[in-house]
Formats: structure tokens, sequence, C-alpha cells
């Protein structure tokens, strides 16, 4: 009995100092900055960095440390994974959760194709299952990996106030899926009401699905039509690269995403 209770004291012991070390590595990191060579990669491919403010870029550089440490790169379709490609992703993973406590815990690996690549997937229509084939430019699963097109990953970096960025949009539907549903309702902050994010998300998204269906351009992407999990995706889209527009189209819409990032991306310079 004694021997059992000493082995069971042992092995919670072990846990214990093996929870300890990741996590003092874990808070090194988020406190490491950058190399130079980094820091430079970064300010070129991703514009959008040089306009955060002074107090972020600190924060912004040790989640970067962190996802990099996290994450495992794939090369898929015979594409060799670059240390840009990995900042570059990195860079704007990290931006949407600079400010917040938000993570992406359970995500391990990201798959990066040279361009858009064919996705299959099945849909259910009650007991009929139809699998299709469709060409796409990012892709988002529950508990990973995350999938992109570099080719889509670059010009949305570089091209950062036209509202379309395949990173932006594919780690929002990481964060949104944090609930335990893909639904357009993420984990909000504590200051946050469901009801009022409710209100103000399914009210602006039906205008977003007349607009659409009537032909007439918003600031957001039409494919936020499809549904409130993609609505969401392209509003955090516009949000981080065309705030100015989004506040004087959408105010309410801007604030509770402002209140959900504690970030004011239409002060950034």
């Amino acid at each position: 009995m004694w021997i059992l209770l000493t082995l069971v004291l042992l092995g919670a012991g072990a846990l214990a100092f093996r929870f300890w070390l990741r996590k003092q590595a874990h808070t090194k990191l988020l406190s490491s900055e950058l190399t130079k060579r980094q820091q430079a990669i970064i300010e070129q491919s991703v514009p959008i960095v040089g306009r955060l403010p002074t107090e972020l870029r600190g924060k912004l550089e040790g989640k970067i440390n962190v996802f990099l440490d996290q994450i495992q790169f794939i090369g898929c379709d015979g594409l060799e994974v670059t240390e840009e490609m990995q900042l570059s992703i990195a860079a704007q993973a990290c931006i949407l959760v600079v400010n917040t406590d938000t993570w992406y815990q359970n995500l391990r690996t990201i798959l990066i194709y040279p361009d858009a690549f064919k996705s299959r997937r099945s849909e259910r229509h009650g007991y009929v299952v139809t699998e299709r084939e469709t060409i796409r430019i990012g892709e988002s699963w529950a508990r990973g990996p995350v999938v992109l097109s570099w080719a889509d990953v670059e010009h949305g970096a570089i091209h950062d106030r036209d509202g379309n960025n395949v990173v932006f949009h594919e780690f929002a539907h990481q964060i949104d899926d944090m609930s335990g549903h893909t639904d357009g309702v993420p984990v909000l902050n504590k200051d946050q009401s469901y009801a009022d994010w409710g209100r103000v998300f399914i009210s602006a998204y039906e205008r977003h699905v007349r607009n659409v269906e009537n032909g007439r351009r918003t600031v957001f992407d039409a494919y936020g039509a499809v549904g409130p999990e993609e609505f969401f995706a392209v509003a955090v889209e516009a949000f981080f690269e065309r705030p100015a527009s989004l506040k004087h189209e959408e105010a309410a819409i801007y604030q509770q995403l402002a209140n959900l990032f504690q970030l004011e991306p239409i002060c950034w310079r």
C-alpha cells in the first residue's frame, strides 16, 4: 500500500514539475524580444504591425515567440516552409490576441499550400450526406489544423487596407470555436453582454444578407452572407483593415469587436 501511495505521489510530483517547467518556459517566451532580423522580416511582410501602438509591440513579439514554439508548420504540394512564412503567419495570428489573454491553446499544426487548394467536405441534409470538392484559400478546423494558401497569406498581409486577410479570417474562426461552437459567438470578456452581442450581430448579419442579395457593396465581404460564423470572420477582417469604414457603417459592430479584442485599430497610425 505504501509503495503504491509513494508511486502515486512521485507521479503527481513529476507531472507538477513538468507543468511548472512549461509555465516557466511560456513566461520566458512571452517576455522575449524577436531578433533584429525577425523584426525586419515582419516589418517588411506584415506592414500593419508598423501601425501598432508602441505599448503593444513588446506584447506582440512575446506572443509570436510562444506561437512559433507551439506550432508546427508543414508545407504541402512541395512547398518548402521558410522563416518568412512562419513569421508572417505568426504575426498576423497574434495581432488578434495581442491585448487579451485569449490563446490558441488547442492549435498545434498549420498546413501551408503554395496557392489555393482543393478541399473535400461533407454536408448533411437530414439523412442525406453529400460530399463536394471546393477550391479554398484557407480552412480552420475546431482543434486544428489551420490550412492556408501562402499566395493569399502574402497578398493579404501586404494589402493591409482592403479588408481581405485570410489569416485574420481563419484565426477568427479559431477564436469563435473556443466557445465550443463555431457560430459567430466567441467567448466574450467579462464586461460584455451576450444579449447585446447577439442583438448587434444578428441585426447586422441580416442587413448584410439583404445587401448581398440586392447587389449592394458594403464594408463586409459578400462571403459573410454564408452564415453567422462567416459574418463574424469577415467582420474581424474589416475591423483590423478597414476600421474607419466599419465604424462609419456599423458602429455597434466596431464597438463589440473593440471590446472583444481590447483594441482600437481606428486610432493606429
